[in-house]
């Protein structure tokens, strides 16, 4: 009788021992996980850099009765700033076409009260990659010069050509900024700082770019000589996220 009692009784201590050692969310129940332990710190490294690129968008607008009109001038206008850039040592293989666009420009008859095609408007928009940064304003007035009244320059951004080179330096920096400050916590804290089992990396690089208003709204661009183009300075960021075992 005591035998059949007692192989009864294992189930419900073998059921009791799951129930408390399981994911439940009750009171009775253990959650552990290696990733909920242990210090967790970022660090971060910054390195200021120079940039040695400088990308224009610039192109051609122009506008006619007729859209064989407006393509013919468009076409000869682009043709001569195409020309500018090879001339000034910009290669095939940093220009690239960024926008064409035709539509019809239209205005408001107030006698039929409805509007009324008066011409077409051609837009060709190109990227062109400066790598001689110190030429960029040189660059601009030969465009302006060469494109005439057609002529539109969108915008200008800086950037570096290859910025893998300062990720090492900044990489440095954000590993021991985060270990600092695990350091200190680990001591605040009352522990002792293991070795680290999590490491996370991202990398922030800003391109600024500085917009000319007057050649978005549709304003010819005047072409002073010579143009003062400055790239500034620039800041290569790399975070890291480090979780580090207390021993």
């Amino acid at each position: 009788m005591k035998r059949k009692l007692l192989w009864a009784l294992i189930p419900v201590l073998v059921l009791t021992t799951v129930g408390f050692c399981g994911c439940g969310s009750g009171p009775s129940s253990v959650q552990l996980s290696s990733q909920q332990t242990g210090i967790w710190v970022t660090g971060t490294g910054k390195v200021t850099v120079t940039p040695d690129i400088a990308t224009l968008s610039l192109g051609v607008i122009a506008e006619a009765e007729t859209v064989d009109e407006a393509q013919s001038q468009a076409i000869e206008a682009m043709s001569k700033v195409m020309q500018a850039l090879e001339d000034n040592g910009i290669d095939d293989k940093d220009i690239q076409t960024q926008y064409y666009n035709i539509r019809q420009v239209t205005e408001w008859d107030r006698i039929k009260e409805e509007e009324k095609v008066v011409g077409y408007q051609v837009t060709n928009t190109v990227t062109a990659k400066i790598r001689e940064v110190d030429e960029t304003g040189t660059i601009i007035d030969e465009v302006a010069k060469a494109g005439g009244d057609l002529t539109r320059i969108n915008n200008i951004s800086f950037s570096v050509d290859d910025p893998s080179v300062y990720y090492e330096e900044g990489r440095e920096k954000a590993m021991a900024d985060a270990k600092a400050r695990a350091e200190n916590l680990a001591k605040l804290g009352g522990v002792r700082l293991g070795k680290p089992i999590y490491i996370s990396e991202s990398v922030a690089t800003p391109y600024p770019i500085y917009r000319n208003a007057a050649g978005e709204a549709g304003i010819p661009m005047p072409a002073p000589a010579p143009t003062p183009i400055s790239p500034g300075e620039q800041e290569v960021t790399i975070n890291v996220q480090i979780v580090y075992e207390i021993s």
